[in-house]
């Protein structure tokens, strides 16, 4: 009669409710960090894209002769990402700059503005910058993708 008016859990409920949420969480935290991964990844892609087309008008409207004269030793390529962001004075036009990009973006696994750059005379594989131009960028940090390839050859 006693046990009939008691409320609550016995042990044996609550070990396997607790049994049941952990089986449930550990199958949710992998989860959660492949999703965390992915959308670095497409971070990435995405700032990285975003330089590299910042470089390449910089250099088309270089060679159309936008900017005056090729600076010798740069092939018509930015100094710096600085330069992308400060932006370049046209030529012909009367206090017309040309800013190509808004901000250096942010790399999403170094959490910095610190990118790496190549000089079109570097090595296409060297991870050093010959600082005469910014031909190309990647990113500084060691982490690989899922499929092995370094984040730095994205």
């Amino acid at each position: 009669m006693r046990r009939r008016n008691q409320k609550g859990l016995t042990l044996v409920e609550l070990i396997v409710a607790f049994t049941i949420m952990l089986i449930l969480t550990s199958m949710a935290v992998p989860l959660a960090r492949a999703k965390v991964r992915a959308e670095r990844e497409r971070q990435l892609r995405f700032a990285l894209d975003e330089m590299r087309h910042a470089i390449d008008k910089y250099k088309d409207l270089a060679d159309a002769g936008a900017f005056g004269p090729i600076k010798q030793g740069s092939d018509g390529y930015p100094e710096s990402l600085q330069q992308l962001v400060d932006g370049v004075k046209l030529t012909g036009a009367k206090d017309q700059t040309l800013h190509l990009l808004r901000r250096i973006p942010r790399d999403p696994f170094t959490g910095t503005t610190d990118w790496g750059m190549r000089s079109d005379q570097d090595d296409p594989t060297s991870m050093s910058w010959g600082g005469q131009n910014v031909f190309d960028v990647y990113s500084k940090t060691y982490e690989k993708a899922p499929d092995g390839k370094p984040y730095a050859e994205w």
